[in-house]
Order: C-alpha cells, then sequence, then structure tokens
C-alpha cells in the first residue's frame, strides 16, 4: 500500500481541541476506506512566512498514512470543504521516518537551549560584542578615534 506524509494547517483561532477532532475526522476517513494512520504530530502554533487568507498563524499537524489512494483523495476534498483548514499537502514517500519528525527534533533542540539560558551570543557571559572597548570589530588595533583627534596629532607630527 503506497505512503504518504501529509500536513495541514488549520486556522489560529480554532482551538486545539477543534484541531485534533479535525486530525480524529481525517484519521477516520483514512480507516474508512481501508488505511491506516501511523503516526500523527501536532506542531503546535506556528507562524506563517506570509499571510494566507487575512492568517498569520497556524496549527499545523503532520499525519503519515499508509493508504490507497482514495483515501488521499477523499481527506483533501473533505479539507477542501472544511473552514478551518488554510492548507494542506500530501506528498507520496518510499518509507516513513522514524522517531520524530524534523520539525519535533528542532522544537527539543529549541526548548533544550532555552533551558540552558541563552538564545544568541549576547545573552551568554562574555557577551558579543558588548565586551569589546570601543565597540567595533577592530581586531587588535584598539578604539576608533575621531577624525578630529588624528588630525590634531598628524599636525603636531609635523
Amino acid at each position: 500500500m503506497p505512503l504518504y506524509e501529509h500536513v495541514f494547517l488549520a486556522r489560529q483561532d480554532a482551538s486545539t481541541q477543534q484541531v485534533e477532532e479535525l486530525t480524529t475526522q481525517m484519521t477516520g476517513i483514512v480507516e474508512g476506506l481501508g488505511g491506516k494512520v501511523t503516526k500523527t504530530e501536532n506542531w503546535g502554533v506556528r507562524s506563517l512566512t506570509y499571510r494566507m487568507n487575512k492568517n498569520r498563524k497556524a496549527h499545523f499537524v503532520l499525519m503519515n498514512i499508509e493508504a490507497p489512494s482514495a483515501a488521499v483523495t477523499e481527506i483533501e476534498r473533505q479539507e477542501r470543504i472544511s473552514e478551518d483548514v488554510i492548507r494542506y499537502l500530501t506528498v507520496r514517500v518510499e518509507e516513513h521516518e522514524e522517531g520524530p519528525s524534523a520539525m519535533m527534533r528542532k522544537a527539543d533542540r529549541d526548548r533544550e537551549r532555552d533551558d540552558r539560558g541563552g538564545g544568541f551570543r549576547g545573552d551568554r557571559e562574555g557577551g558579543f560584542r558588548g565586551d569589546r572597548e570601543g565597540g567595533g570589530f577592530r581586531g587588535d588595533r584598539g578604539p576608533r578615534r575621531p577624525r578630529e583627534d588624528a588630525a590634531v596629532e598628524a599636525a603636531e607630527e609635523e
């Protein structure tokens, strides 16, 4: 039986419970047409790169599906009808990924980074350019001097 990865985006103002009900509905359709959903991941509310149907954020859900193509066609038809679904994408794959998807692994990495403390280098001890004198990136040459001082020194040297 063919394998698919299916991702759909639900409106940001839909509750988590509504998104779970939508996912359950889609799973029911797949199982009713002789397939099965092997994995479901709710990626949560994430920002969209650009506005879609006046939404700036959306609930993201991934479903790994093992089903005939008729089941996928029916899911997509139901999602076109649903007002809660903004976009969807189904991709046929050779095999499903074992363990968490790339998005879930990224979320885990972000959570670990936040737990350690420090998002970017400026948050950590040692700072990002904040600990350098002169505030510029001039290597070993020291802080930058104003132009007037340089002109006065050049005149004194003559």
